[in-house]
């Protein structure tokens, strides 16, 4: 099969469609380890590094709001409608609707430009005048991105319609590669200016691998700019609620930047490294089921059977207790081994550095449960066409995370018995400024918040959303997981005392011998429980190997 066959070649069932958005978001999270070993590798935690994540907040913010909070959402149920009025008035609405996208990208990007030195000191208020002044240029740099993605979400959103998704699986992966090859080869020669090229290119190689599939569907750019189109208008009407959520949670990602350059040179890294880690489980399992449901669900809705609308919700929310809760377990006893293999290979990234990453690490594992399951309850919400309950649970929980924030850095700040208990349990011990703890535990309670709540409000929407069998299925992963923990706990004793953890190589022996037999505990575990999941699993298998 040659590559234009492979890029152009259609989906035809939803599962083959969810396999390669799976492997392309694998992927795509195992690259974007990568990209931040090597910055790690290349800068280590300090101030290049900070000032890159603070410059690159703003253009994340107009992306998030204006693509992913808003057109993302919209755009391919209004293609399809204008497609069902006739090829041409789709292409035209495509058209205007990219035009009125780059437009208002572009002159929210000349705002940004013209004031960037103003708003950085907003995300981060501890920077020095000349750190503002770095930061306030790589920002007006990585403004191309923004535009770029803008570009490329409507493309996505064609790719959708016609079922290509190889193309727009291979985009993310792309983005993170164009990013590496800056580090890589840019940054030697331009220093951290180097990575923003990197971000640039990554856009633009996100743009041009979907472009000429787009255009091989009959995707043809025209000079429009209509406002007063019922379909522009209808887009704006139906992303206005998702695109207030989705601008809470940058608000958020900002406001926890900002309290993070209050804190100590790097805590800005710190923060950053560990909450990526801690967002591929929740991207990999809580997203792709919550997606994979959300059509069964609004089925279910519309035809008003409730019964079969909560037995779909319970049993998503068990798939994803199996396979979050154990991952969340090992992601905590093996936070060090995880923090040292990914970004504590180069020169640059000290030890105190890793215990205090692999710290706030072991404290977003505790939330990795209640965020997996975040998606799931929204897209139930949006299967009974409420967008305004998961906007204000989330709004909620961004208030509770900014004051719990700021609360708990107050609390760090000086020694006392709450601030020596995580001393103690994260083994900090010599390490004078542990603030930077105070912004992952306030996230962890923000989140408990939030899907505790939406819990509540569903229970009261739909009588009751939680079945038997799900307590009973929830009851036995736990068990699993606990067995799992103990074994962990164990090999990670039994390696390292008579094996120092002095090199590379020893740490990933260690790493993946706790983590495959802590597995394998938990699948063993599972079994003799008679986990419907695992047995579920294993007959998958079975067909699997005998096809």
């Amino acid at each position: 099969m040659t590559v234009s066959a492979l890029l152009n070649g259609k989906t035809g069932t939803i599962g083959a469609a969810a396999g390669i958005l799976f492997v392309s978001s694998l992927v795509s999270g195992l690259l974007g380890f990568a990209r931040n070993g090597l910055l790690s590798w290349r800068f280590g935690a300090g101030e290049a590094t900070d000032m890159y994540f603070a410059a690159f907040r703003i253009p994340d913010f107009l992306y998030g709001i204006l693509i992913m909070g808003g057109i993302s959402a919209v755009f391919l149920p209004l293609f399809s409608e204008r497609m069902a009025q006739g090829r041409e008035e789709a292409w035209k609405f495509a058209s205007n609707l990219l035009n009125i996208i780059i437009g208002s990208l572009a002159v929210f990007a000349a705002l940004v430009f013209l004031f960037a030195p103003q708003l950085i000191p907003l995300v981060a208020p501890g920077f020095s005048a000349a750190q503002i002044e770095t930061s306030a240029n790589l920002t007006r740099l990585m403004l191309l991105s923004p535009i770029l993605f803008g570009i490329s979400a409507v493309l996505s959103g064609v790719l959708h319609y016609y079922q290509r998704f190889f193309a727009y699986a291979l985009a993310p992966v792309l983005y993170n590669l164009g990013i590496i090859l800056g580090i890589l080869f840019l940054a030697p020669l331009w220093g951290i200016w180097g990575v923003a090229v990197g971000v640039i290119l990554g856009a633009l190689l996100h743009v041009l691998i979907q472009a000429p599939v787009a255009c091989k569907e009959g995707f043809s750019w025209q000079p429009l700019w209509n406002l007063k189109d019922a379909s522009v208008r209808k887009a704006a009407v139906l992303a206005f609620p998702r695109t207030i959520a989705t601008a809470a949670f940058y608000v958020n990602i900002i406001v926890m930047t900002a309290l993070a350059s209050l804190i100590a040179e790097g805590s800005i890294t710190i923060f950053e490294y560990a909450n990526h880690i801690q967002q591929l489980p929740v991207g990999l399992i809580g997203v792709s089921f919550a997606l994979a449901a959300f059509p069964a669900l609004s089925r279910f809705a519309v035809e008003q059977n409730s019964a079969k609308m909560r037995q779909a919700f319970s049993r998503t929310a068990s798939n994803v207790l199996f396979f979050v809760l154990p991952l969340s377990a090992l992601i905590f006893l093996l936070r060090a081994q995880i923090v040292r293999l990914i970004y504590g290979a180069g020169p640059h990234f000290g030890w105190d550095e890793t215990r205090l990453t692999a710290a706030a690490l072991g404290i977003f594992a505790f939330g990795i449960v209640f965020y997996a399951l975040i998606p799931l309850f929204t897209r139930l919400f949006f299967a009974l066409q409420d967008t305004k309950t998961p906007t204000f649970a989330s709004v909620s929980a961004v208030v509770l995370n900014i004051v719990s924030a700021v609360f708990f850095i107050g609390a760090f700040a000086a020694p006392n018995t709450f601030s020596q208990f995580f001393v103690s349990a994260l083994r900090l011990e010599g390490i004078e400024d542990i603030r930077i703890l105070a912004l992952p535990l306030a996230f962890v309670l923000a989140g408990i918040f939030q899907a505790s709540l939406l819990l509540l409000l569903l229970a009261r929407k739909t009588k009751g959303v939680g079945k038997k069998d799900f307590l009973s299925s929830a009851a036995k992963t736990a068990i699993a997981t606990l067995a799992s923990g103990v074994v962990t706990y164990g090999m990670l004793q039994l390696y390292g005392r008579p094996f120092p953890l002095e090199t590379y190589a020893r740490v990933l022996t260690q790493f993946l011998l706790a983590g495959a037999i802590g597995a394998l505990a938990f699948v063993a575990t599972a079994f003799l429980l008679r986990s419907s999941e695992i047995l579920s699993l294993f007959v998958r298998f079975r067909s699997f190997l005998k096809k």
